[in-house]
């Protein structure tokens, strides 16, 4: 049974806020959870995707209305 992702609302934060509440988020869900990040910092594009692949986690990006979602799933 899946259950809801855990979601971040970073809206209006500037980098490295975005990546270091997920970072901490991560840190406490099991693996295999998943986690949506919502981030409007431009450079959570390129800093949240780098920090899932150097941790192993997957990370999939969309845009809708100018706010980045991350989807991230726990390795």
């Amino acid at each position: 049974m899946a259950t809801e992702p855990r979601l971040i609302d970073a809206r209006g934060l500037k980098c490295p806020l975005p990546v270091l509440r997920m970072e901490k988020q991560l840190q406490s869900l099991p693996s295999g959870a998943a986690l949506t990040v919502l981030a409007t910092d431009p450079m959570a594009k390129v800093d949240i995707p780098l920090y899932c692949r150097q941790n192993g986690h997957a990370c999939a990006v969309t845009t809708e209305g100018g706010v980045l979602r991350f989807s991230i799933l726990k390795s």
